[in-house]
């Protein structure tokens, strides 16, 4: 039987609306358009790891909810999404799940280096149509970086689930992200396994939050983003459009498939003011 997919498939933030009034245009301010560039990097690598965390709880989560030391489904994915220096315990009188990476860094998939712990505590059987799994993360680090917050995650059954993403932050030397966010992943692909590399999602929602430089803003997916779990997709999203209004009155649009091909790599386009150029995502934060 397949395994749930309470798992958060990254996500990445990013455009605004420019308002232009008779007193003032800002659609040509240099200022107000790296703001928009800011907020959009800010969210997208906030939801990367949204994604990733999501990913390995779900790699993580018990076989029996009701067996304390319960192994996982398969346990290839926590490696493949964790790597190997995780260390990996299950209360089931508490329902908690600990995967503890340690106090120095891991580096793992894709170069990303973790320490910390993350949490996570069930509110009943893993894989039963709703269901929640709170997620706390205590002194996490990912690559020297500090997150913080809650997610919820709500099974929605047939694989797919909700995200509910609350008091969340990134503190980095440039300054502190933080944001709110609500996302539903609805599972496209990958039914009959146990494993996540034959996974497909599309990904809806939205997020407020303020950027590392001060700044507000709102983000809203406008395309549907593609999430694959096949080699060389997993980094980020194959597919989709957001759209970020910034409090400065600035617009930013983000498209995962510029080729309109659904390449599985990390190349995105930014567009402001009708000017767009091409973007790497993934893997900063």
């Amino acid at each position: 039987m397949k395994r749930s997919a309470f798992r958060a498939l990254g996500f990445s933030a990013l455009t605004c609306f420019t308002l232009l009034t008779a007193s003032c245009d800002k659609s040509n301010d240099p200022q107000s358009t790296a703001d928009a560039a800011v907020s959009a990097e800010d969210q997208s690598l906030a939801e990367e790891e949204n994604a990733s965390v999501a990913d390995i709880v779900d790699a993580g989560s018990p076989t029996d909810a009701a067996v304390s030391g319960s192994p996982v489904g398969e346990a290839a994915d926590l490696s493949r999404v964790a790597g190997t220096c995780v260390t990996r315990s299950y209360d089931a009188a508490a329902r908690t799940l600990t995967l503890d990476f340690g106090t120095t860094n891991c580096v793992g998939p894709n170069g990303v280096a973790r320490r910390g712990k993350i949490v996570a505590v069930f509110s009943g059987p893993y894989r039963q149509a709703g269901s929640t799994v709170t997620i706390t993360l205590v002194n996490y680090y990912r690559n020297d970086n500090l997150h913080t917050g809650t997610r919820t995650i709500t099974n929605l059954g047939q694989g797919s689930w909700k995200l509910d993403v609350q008091n969340a932050s990134i503190t980095t030397t440039a300054g502190t992200h933080s944001w709110n966010s609500q996302r539903t992943y609805t599972r496209t692909a990958g039914f009959g396994t146990r494993t996540i590399t034959d996974d497909e999602y599309t990904v809806t929602g939205q997020a407020t939050g303020t950027n590392r430089k001060g700044v507000g803003y709102t983000a809203t997916i406008q395309q549907p983003l593609v999430k694959k779990f096949q080699a060389g997709c997993a980094r980020t999203f194959v597919a989709g459009t957001v759209k970020v209004l910034t409090s400065k009155e600035k617009e930013l649009l983000l498209n995962y498939d510029p080729t309109g091909t659904q390449a599985c790599d990390n190349i995105a386009t930014i567009t402001v003011n009708g000017v767009t150029r091409t973007i790497r995502v993934g893997g900063r934060l």
